[in-house]
């Protein structure tokens, strides 16, 4: 590693604004243009004036605390057939096997769905969840597809 072949990183603070005219951003309106409320104080990034009724935040499922607008529920895992053509012969595809062949790097008990993008060239054993296209296209290939009751 040489110094010169280094990548160029260049992290620069935000301007903090109304620090006196020094600082580039001081002065009469510190940047924050002439009138109105965003210029005179702290506006929430969500308020959207006087009308509740019809308001974003009002739309949205009583849920309290944080993360309450990030999304719920398990992830799918989506794996399609044509990642598949180069699976060993009379290996089950598992999650353990997924993981084992590196086509699944980080597994937290998400469910894990095959589908059915690209073609089928040999028979496969799979024990995963799949798409009734990808189904078809393994059985019809000579392979078994295993349903978890």
């Amino acid at each position: 590693m040489q110094l010169n072949k280094l990548p160029k990183i260049k992290i620069s603070k935000a301007k903090r604004v109304g620090r006196g005219y020094g600082s580039g951003r001081g002065g009469h309106t510190s940047g924050r243009g002439s009138k109105g409320q965003k210029a005179r104080g702290k506006v929430a990034l969500i308020f959207e004036g006087t009308k509740v009724k019809k308001s974003f935040i009002k739309r949205l499922p009583l849920l309290r605390g944080r993360g309450k607008l990030k999304p719920r529920g398990p992830r799918t895992l989506v794996i399609n057939i044509s990642q598949l053509t180069d699976w060993p012969e009379k290996t089950p595809v598992t999650e353990e096997n997924l993981i084992k062949h590196g086509l699944i790097t980080k597994y937290r008990g998400e469910k894990i769905k095959i589908l059915g993008d690209g073609e089928v060239k040999k028979a496969l054993d799979i024990k995963v969840s799949t798409s009734a296209p990808a189904e078809d296209k393994i059985v019809k290939a000579g392979g078994k597809v295993w349903k978890k009751s």
